[in-house]
């Protein structure tokens, strides 16, 4: 694997840094506080082609490789990690499932203006009883006439509220449990579909979320992704290049914690000597950055054999794993050298370390990524 970024790749990387400097940093605070989604600031991302970075130009997005997505992902999220949550969301959990199972009549209607930015989509597998386990979840789609009729429930999903089109995933065939799952574009104007109200979240509140609910809701099989049955296969393809984008995520909120808490001990005076003149100080700052290359390291690693076309479950999921949980290691050090400012609003320490805690959760929570991980191991 190299390890240095080409050309292309460092020109995403400075492009989306200045533009988190200039349209992300100065307004995070309050768009946290307010719940606020960041329209405009999307728009931008779609405008520059970050809303389907890996997307083919003929099908509305920038055509660039996997490590370009996670370089642009860790930047964005540095700035702002709600923002960085609803690029992710529309580049992993929708553009790529429909670039790579749609028809070209799909990709025409679902894929050219979302990668676009034009509008917004998103991805419902989560329920209220079924979350890592979705063999066990119960929206159904019966097929009716020439069309199919879903009814059930979606929970905590990430521009739910913001979204024209919602990949949702249900039962077809209950009987064959996981095999018995299909994959369906339902746009948000669909008769019987409705949205839940905002969630209340503890971080990452610039990104909205929702229960959605589907009530006799009628599409027509045009709006099938893939065949029947192969919704699971979709799905757990679509979270695989997923964990690339939250790990790179991770990265960015917790180098947002780790660069101002450096910051803040150059300036923060004690015993007669900036903070960072002590060897506790610095120790902490050592292991932050350690911590955070590896993370960087293993999400480049997992976005190259994304990019080679090899199998790469594994590699997404340590990745994820490591990435999530050194997040929230390095905010809480963060959070710790602010000592009593970083418990407080006044500095963005505390949001760091609430935003960071999230991705353990979404996207495979760490139990699940472990059992991915120890399932491929006692393969060999």
């Amino acid at each position: 694997m190299d390890v240095e970024l080409n050309d292309e790749q460092r020109q995403v990387r400075d492009l989306c840094r200045q533009f988190a400097e200039a349209e992300l940093r100065p307004h995070a605070r309050r768009w946290d506080a307010e719940h606020h989604f960041p329209a405009e600031a999307v728009k931008k991302l779609g405008e520059m082609g970050l809303m389907g970075v890996a997307v083919p130009p003929e099908w509305g997005g920038a055509g660039m490789d996997t490590v370009a997505y996670a370089v642009a992902m860790e930047e964005i999220s540095r700035g702002c990690a709600g923002t960085g949550v609803i690029m992710s969301v529309s580049n992993s959990l929708y553009c790529d499932p429909v670039l790579k199972f749609g028809t070209d009549d799909q990709k025409r209607e679902f894929l050219t203006p979302f990668a676009r930015g034009e509008r917004l989509g998103c991805f419902a597998l989560t329920e209220p009883m079924s979350g890592s386990d979705a063999a066990e979840m119960q929206t159904r789609a019966v097929r009716r006439g020439d069309g199919y009729v879903l009814d059930g429930a979606k929970n905590f999903i990430t521009n739910g509220p913001q979204a024209d089109v919602v990949l949702v995933f249900a039962m077809t065939d209950p009987a064959r449990a996981h095999r018995g799952i299909t994959a369906f574009l339902v746009p948000a104007d669909a008769g019987g579909f409705t949205r839940g109200k905002p969630d209340d979240k503890v971080g990452i509140r610039a990104s909205g979320s929702c229960s959605i609910f589907l009530e006799d809701c009628a599409i027509p099989e045009r709006l099938r992704l893939g065949q029947e049955g192969e919704g699971f296969k979709i799905a757990m393809s679509t979270l695989d290049g997923g964990r690339i984008g939250i790990g790179a995520q991770a990265v960015g909120i917790a180098r947002a914690g780790y660069e101002e808490a450096r910051e803040y001990a150059k300036e923060r005076k004690a015993f007669g000597q900036a903070i960072a003149g002590f060897q506790a100080i610095q120790f902490m700052l050592a292991d932050m950055a350690t911590e955070l290359d590896a993370a960087r390291l293993l999400v480049w690693r997992a976005a190259t054999l994304k990019d080679r076309g090899v199998r790469f479950s594994a590699e997404a999921a340590m990745a994820k794993l490591y990435a999530s949980e050194m997040a929230e290691r390095v905010t809480s050090k963060g959070l710790q050298i602010h000592g009593g400012y970083g418990y407080t609003k006044d500095f963005d320490a505390e949001r760091h370390w609430r935003d960071s805690r999230i991705t353990e959760i979404y996207e495979g929570t760490s139990e699940i990524q472990r059992i991915v991980i120890s399932g491929s191991l006692l393969k060999g």
